[in-house]
């Protein structure tokens, strides 16, 4: 798991946690990583994160990943979207937008889901959740 650091990191508390499921073997992935990291200069107080399937299994599981990218979006340790995406960084930067409002209202709780957003929580600076 690879994830951006911002200089301004150590100051701001991330509100949001954008982690792409994605696979290495995966051409669109390849394509849509760099810029997928480059947006967290845009969105300070998230972390972005780049977690390949495959080699972070044990974190993943039980969670299906089969299309790709697949963005999971989390609020203060609460999942409010996953799902496949188009590829593209404007659709991306939107969601990332509308999940920044005030009463974005998160998934209905599936454990499965909020499990991953703790365990993807754990791995990174405790200032995430």
């Amino acid at each position: 798991m690879q994830t951006s650091q911002n200089s301004d990191q150590t100051t701001l508390s991330p509100t949001l946690l954008v982690a792409c499921l994605c696979a290495e073997w995966c051409g669109t992935c390849k394509d849509y990583r760099a810029p997928f990291l480059q947006l967290q200069t845009e969105f300070p107080k998230a972390r972005f994160v780049w977690v390949d399937i495959e080699d972070e299994a044990e974190l993943v599981d039980p969670i299906e990943v089969d299309d790709f990218p697949t963005l999971l979006i989390a609020a203060h340790g609460q999942p409010q979207f996953f799902g496949t995406v188009t590829p593209h960084i404007d659709t991306l930067r939107r969601l990332i937008q509308s999940h920044q409002v005030p009463g974005t209202r998160p998934l209905a709780q599936e454990q499965v889901l909020q499990g991953l957003v703790q365990r993807l929580a754990k791995r990174l600076p405790s200032e995430i959740t």
